[in-house]
């Protein structure tokens, strides 16, 4: 790949099957901002039964239409949710409303409402909290402004040259955008941008400058690129300077990073849990000791359980020798008015549950 390029724009065929480069680009520029705080909307759960006491912090919901013929439906998220009012609708269910985020890069609503019988409502761990008959949501606040980025140096090809250049006037697909490192290969997911306009590049003849509509990577992100340019870490607990924020971050390039077969069922690994001092941090700290510096072994409970199926580095049964437990026992708990992370002790039941062996040292 040639030297000095360090986004690559992907998009999909005409027949939306398969993925194709877009563009080659040198540079980025408003890429790093600080993202606009999350739209809080309040959504009304119809006609609701609930499956057992639900909390007022609901924290991470999935939502899943139902329809007659049990055909599979996509999920639909919405994060840090809690409950505002509940209202009585006739002798066993309710009407509750509730705020929350909607997870980006999803519709306004749940894809196939419109034919659903009902939805179902679970929380991260897949627990089913209840199930409703419709969704709606209340009107809100206007939308803040779209976040505008420009691409530059583009080598642009195959179907998004041709919309630009005005051989086709059609819709493009499905696109997103990579963070390459110094040897061209992928250093992270970096958004998923939409093409708003062009102009011709100074930086050299047939090269575009491209603005597109996305939003911001937060400037954190910049720090942690930087320390994934030439490759991954060679050395282990780089993450543990950053905020919680930046440690969920760092789990991005650790995601693309991760590759090897899984090691034999058996073995022992060890968890520096000197900096383990959020739920973000364990999960940094657990995909280091199984997969050294840079390693990744799932970014939240669930994650961890797929991990623990195969093919992410280790195969069960194996043992988890966790150093310096106490600051994790100090440190994890309850946060006020959001979904709260696991506690130590429910981290361990969930390894154990999981069939890992856990030794604390």
């Amino acid at each position: 790949m040639t030297a000095g390029i360090r986004f690559a724009l992907w998009g999909e065929d005409e027949d939306h099957e398969d993925e194709q480069l877009w563009a080659l680009c040198e540079d980025a520029e408003n890429l790093f901002a600080d993202p606009p705080e999350p739209v809080r909307r309040r959504y009304e759960l119809r006609g609701f039964t609930a499956e057992g006491e639900i909390p007022a912090a609901l924290g991470f919901l999935v939502v899943q239409p139902l329809h007659e013929d049990g055909a599979p439906t996509r999920e639909w998220y919405l994060e840090h949710a809690r409950v505002l009012t509940t209202r009585a609708r006739g002798a066993s269910r309710q009407d509750v409303t509730v705020e929350a985020v909607r997870s980006d890069h999803q519709p306004p609503h749940p894809a196939g409402s419109a034919a659903a019988v009902g939805f179902s409502l679970s929380d991260r761990q897949d627990r089913l909290l209840g199930h409703f008959q419709d969704l709606a949501e209340v009107p809100h606040a206007e939308e803040p402004p779209p976040h505008m980025v420009r691409l530059l140096g583009c080598e642009v090809r195959g179907p998004l040259l041709d919309v630009l250049e005005g051989r086709e006037d059609r819709p493009l697909g499905y696109r997103y955008l990579d963070a390459l490192d110094a040897s061209g290969g992928l250093l992270s997911r970096a958004g998923h941008p939409h093409v708003v306009d062009r102009q011709p590049s100074a930086r050299g003849p047939g090269l575009y400058d491209l603005t597109v509509r996305m939003d911001p990577q937060p400037p954190v992100v910049a720090g942690i690129w930087s320390l994934w340019r030439e490759g991954r870490p060679a050395v282990p607990n780089l993450w543990a300077p950053f905020d919680s924020t930046g440690r969920e971050l760092w789990l991005d390039p650790a995601l693309a990073h991760r590759e090897g077969p899984d090691r034999p069922a058996g073995g022992t690994y060890h968890l520096d849990g000197r900096h383990v001092t959020d739920a973000e941090g364990f999960f940094c700290a657990l995909g280091e000791a199984v997969n050294g510096p840079g390693g990744y072994f799932g970014r939240c409970m669930n994650g961890v359980a797929d991990a623990l199926c195969g093919g992410f580095g280790a195969k069960l049964p194996f043992t988890l020798v966790w150093h310096d437990h106490e600051v994790a026992r100090r440190s994890l708990g309850l946060q006020p008015l959001v979904g709260r992370p696991a506690t130590f002790d429910e981290l361990l039941a969930f390894l154990a549950g999981e069939g890992v062996e856990v030794v604390l040292a």
